[in-house]
């Protein structure tokens, strides 16, 4: 069996310094490695959530790493405590909006932001069953 320490997403974007002022400032991250020309590794100081982000075309990288990535059937879900709340704080932040907060059938309530590379971003609180 591979042990596994911890996981994240490597996404491939061309713009890091405007994802990592969008999540520094937006969520609280951490920049714990940043080269512009190269890649975005982010931490939450809070949680110890991970996000990864890479520059297209580099050289060093496989060449399935070279294209940016799809933006469309992925989205990056933070679970938060209270969706209300949050939804609030990013309409005073003037965030771009993909999707109004809404409560589903299935006990969440959620709505989704859209970050400086077009990726959605489902903002997630759980809630218990009625």
């Amino acid at each position: 069996m591979i042990e596994i320490d911890a996981m994240f997403p490597v996404m491939v974007t061309s713009d890091l310094e405007a994802v990592k002022q969008f999540y520094t400032t937006v969520f609280g991250f951490n920049a714990v490695f940043f080269d512009a020309t190269f890649y975005l590794h982010l931490v939450s100081p809070d949680t110890g959530v991970q996000l990864g982000f890479l520059m297209p075309d580099l050289n060093s990288q496989p060449q399935f790493l070279h294209s940016i990535m799809s933006t469309e059937g992925y989205v990056i879900s933070l679970e938060v405590k209270d969706a209300a709340k949050a939804y609030a704080e990013a309409k005073k932040l003037n965030l771009e909006f993909a999707m109004d907060l809404k409560e589903e059938a299935w006990g969440q309530i959620h709505f989704m932001l859209t970050d400086p590379a077009g990726f959605r971003i489902d903002i997630v609180q759980h809630v218990a069953e009625k």
